[in-house]
């Protein structure tokens, strides 16, 4: 089965039409005002529409309230809802009964005894992503370019399958690939020219390497 890539972050319509022609399967909008790639919804939904009936729209939201996920589902319509905070495993049920779409629970990995936790989420969420735990002093869960020990998925089995983040970029997914056995792979700080700039050059080579993988 052929791996496949999500491209988060994405906020200029370069970006998008690079992922699309390259062949992503999701594409990612950020709303979080404290990340460099946060983007207002009206601005998210004309990036998106493009995407429709191309690849999955996700919409990336740290614990958000209610109101959040109301207007997330009202104003982008969003195939998933990507959690990336604290979210518990009964706030992601809510979440997901609550915005009748998707939901993709992002979990920090430093150890294997953050990926045995993951059972706690794999019966509520439609996919599991497991990133690189970020630092105490970052203002951001995730995007940070830290990686994790790709060795501590090899092997594991979920529900559904699940996503690996966490530094990946054109030269190490292939790598990454073999090494977790990661069905679908998801880049954000790998395709920057700088924080919050995708770089169409960049998200294609990415996405050159994740077929070859």
């Amino acid at each position: 089965m052929s791996v496949q890539a999500k491209i988060c972050g994405v906020s200029t319509p370069e970006a998008v039409r690079a992922a699309l022609d390259g062949g992503a399967g999701y594409l990612g909008f950020v709303y979080f005002e404290k990340s460099s790639r946060h983007l207002a919804l009206e601005a998210a939904r004309r990036l998106a529409e493009p995407v429709r009936n191309r690849a999955k729209v996700v919409a990336l939201a740290v614990d958000p309230s209610d109101a959040v996920v109301d207007a997330i589902s009202r104003e982008l319509a969003p195939d998933f809802i990507q959690l990336h905070g604290k979210e518990s495993p009964s706030r992601v049920r809510e979440i997901a009964a609550r915005s009748g779409v998707g939901v993709i629970k992002a979990l920090p990995v430093s150890d294997a005894s953050d990926v045995d936790a993951a059972g706690d989420y794999d019966t509520v969420a439609d996919h599991l992503m497991f990133d690189a735990r970020a630092p105490k002093d970052s203002p951001t869960p995730g995007g940070t370019g830290r990686s994790i020990d790709w060795a501590l998925l090899k092997g594991r089995r979920f529900r559904r399958p699940w996503f690996l983040a966490g530094g990946l970029d054109p030269w190490n997914v292939a790598e990454a690939v073999q090494q977790s056995g990661a069905p679908i792979v998801d880049v954000s700080s790998g395709v920057e020219r700088g924080p919050g700039l995708k770089d169409p050059a960049l998200i294609t080579a990415f996405l050159d390497a994740v077929r070859r993988a």
